[in-house]
């Protein structure tokens, strides 16, 4: 059954043009200037206006394309593009190549741009509908910021831009009104809402969840003035038609599809539990003792692999048809959803970087649920659940598509590691992302320093310091878990390194369950150390590792030999030498 959304003007004036093309009929160019554009494809015609063979791969064609989509992007409401049609309505076709020429315009757009590109025929002739959604950044090609004015793309500088899309700020797709009526909702979407509400153990959502469908459905701020359910509510309690998720278990890698989810006709929430519950199928718990406790521990943490899957849907490209894919390939959780990063988030900065949604009611609302975690906390869980279990955090980054693509390694669980962690007093010290982040660093690597932190937490170099700080005031057995190093120049950062009792504790509680830890020997510690901070002398070398400054020096020339390290003076004499760092190893 096709799903309505709210009233799409675009959509509807590009199927009136295309029935207006396929009756033979003139086009309404009052029409086309408000949202849609006609475009040939570029360089097919010859000088006496005769028109040449298709090319799949036509560049200048992408380019020009591009410039125009990026334009409709920029506009507020976006645009389409239909190719293949002449400026007067003459049906010409394409051969461009569908996938090719989206990715294409995505690398010229800097990566920017995300078109949806659906393929029509019309009386014979091949054509491409482009649909280029309203951006939240501007989009430049060639340099250049344009959108439409009447039926011309005009430039622009940033600060209109920007001041026209302040203006504009405020509009969410998800929240806007459909033209499904309340009582479309599927009754096991809403059985399946209270069920998630009453898991929830909160007062709230308890007395929530004993209220009508009607009554249920507004509260949870999916009903409208008019009294229709908004984008948000046909999503999840409706559905789309196209199925929402398409989960994959395989082995490993390359393997055969052990099961495979992608149901079409229900609502994201049906989709949501059932992906969850094979989630959960698939994942082995084993049991840590802490202490006199024994717990049980999931390879993929629970709230993170589900905090993954519901980002997947909340954050993504709603314009797009294709399902978030949720791949579960033997300890590997991988989430692929359409449409890039917006407003400004990287891999980079995503852990702490100001939270924007394109679909701002439908994430509230998976929170209302308690689905997922509130706007802004969610990835610091996903990575906290992680690395706490002495997972790698996960790889959150954008692919072309563009796509978001998460993955969640669960690797064997670090039972010497979560142990440890428990051992830390305050206990709340172990919750803390900052800290889980610096300790897995200062373990893999040696030592940390606030520039070096700053990376880690994805923070500025003042956090970090007060991070640093923080866990300082930490202990474990009795003792400081981080210290800082000897032999510093003055003037310089601080460098902290795990205190022995923390580090002595570890190696203790790996041998109790017969792990063996790659922890990094002397000559990676002094080449990083070197790298980072250009320099080296034996005092901080052996106060990095734990050792006599005479027990250093053989690791130091070692690393001159090989073309890492050279000597400050000489004669390798007198108070204050050093080794200066030079390169990498030979």
């Amino acid at each position: 059954m096709p799903i309505l959304f709210g009233a799409d003007p675009i959509q509807t004036e590009v199927q009136v043009i295309l029935a207006a093309l396929a009756d033979g009929k003139g086009i309404d160019h009052g029409v086309e200037r408000q949202y849609v554009d006609l475009k040939e494809e570029h360089g097919r015609r010859d000088r006496q206006g005769g028109i040449g063979p298709s090319s799949p791969r036509n560049q200048e064609a992408a380019q020009e394309l591009a410039a125009a989509a990026a334009c409709m992007a920029n506009t507020p409401g976006g645009g389409a593009l239909i190719v293949g049609v002449s400026d007067d309505g003459q049906l010409v076709g394409t051969d461009l190549e569908a996938e090719w020429l989206r990715h294409r315009m995505w690398e010229l757009s800097g990566k920017a741009l995300t078109v949806d590109v659906a393929i029509q025929e019309v009386s014979g002739r091949r054509l491409l509908v482009l649909r280029a959604p309203q951006a939240l950044e501007p989009i430049r090609v060639n340099g250049k910021i344009r959108w439409r004015v009447g039926t011309n793309c005009v430039e622009i500088d940033a600060h209109t831009w920007h001041a026209r899309r302040m203006a504009d700020l405020n509009f969410d797709w998800s929240s806007e009104e459909s033209s499904v009526p309340v009582e479309a909702a599927r009754p096991a979407a809403l059985e399946l809402a209270r069920e998630l509400l009453r898991a929830s153990g909160e007062d709230h959502s308890e007395e929530l969840a004993a209220d009508t469908d009607r009554s249920l459905l507004r509260r949870l701020n999916v009903v409208s003035p008019g009294g229709r359910l908004t984008n948000a509510g046909v999503i999840a309690f409706v559905g789309r038609g196209d199925p929402c998720l398409d989960y994959v278990r395989r082995a490993q890698t390359g393997g055969d599809s052990l099961s495979r989810l992608r149901r079409p006709d229900r609502s994201l929430i049906e989709e949501l539990v059932e992906v969850f519950q094979a989630v959960d199928a698939n994942t082995p718990t084993i049991h840590v003792q802490h202490g006199l406790v024994i717990g049980q521990q999931r390879e993929i943490p629970r709230r993170a692999a589900r905090e993954a899957i519901v980002n997947g849907v909340a954050h993504r490209e709603w314009g797009v048809s294709e399902p978030t894919l949720v791949e579960h390939v033997g300890r590997l959780l991988r989430v692929t959803s359409p449409g890039g990063f917006i407003g400004g988030v990287t891999t980079d900065n995503i852990i702490t970087h100001p939270s924007r949604s394109r679909n701002r009611a439908l994430a509230e609302l998976l929170a209302a649920l308690r689905v997922a975690e509130r706007e802004g906390i969610g990835v610091d869980r996903m990575v906290a659940d992680m690395v706490s279990v002495g997972h790698p955090a996960p790889v959150i980054e954008e692919v072309p598509g563009p796509y978001v693509r998460a993955e969640l390694i669960g690797d064997d669980l670090d039972v010497g590691w979560i142990q440890w962690l428990h051992s830390i007093d305050p206990a709340n010290e172990a919750d803390d992302l900052n800290s889980l982040l610096i300790l897995r660093q200062l373990v893999e690597t040696g030592w940390i320093d606030p520039l070096r932190a700053a990376t880690t937490i994805q923070d500025t170099v003042s956090a970090a310091s007060g991070a640093l700080a923080k866990l300082s005031r930490a202990s474990i057995v009795g003792a400081p878990i981080v210290e800082t190093i000897i032999g510093s120049p003055d003037g310089t950062d601080p460098v902290w390194r795990l205190s022995h009792a923390g580090a002595d504790l570890l190696r203790r509680l790996d041998g109790q369950v017969n792990r063996t830890r790659m922890w990094p020997s002397r000559e990676r510690v002094a080449a990083s150390y070197a790298k980072a901070r250009g320099r080296i002398s034996s005092t901080e070398l052996a106060s990095l590792v734990g050792a006599y400054a005479s027990n250093v020096g053989t690791v130091l020339k070692r690393l001159e030999e090989d073309g890492v390290l050279a000597p400050s003076r000489a004669s390798r004499r007198g108070t204050g030498f050093y080794y200066r760092y030079i390169g990498e190893p030979s």
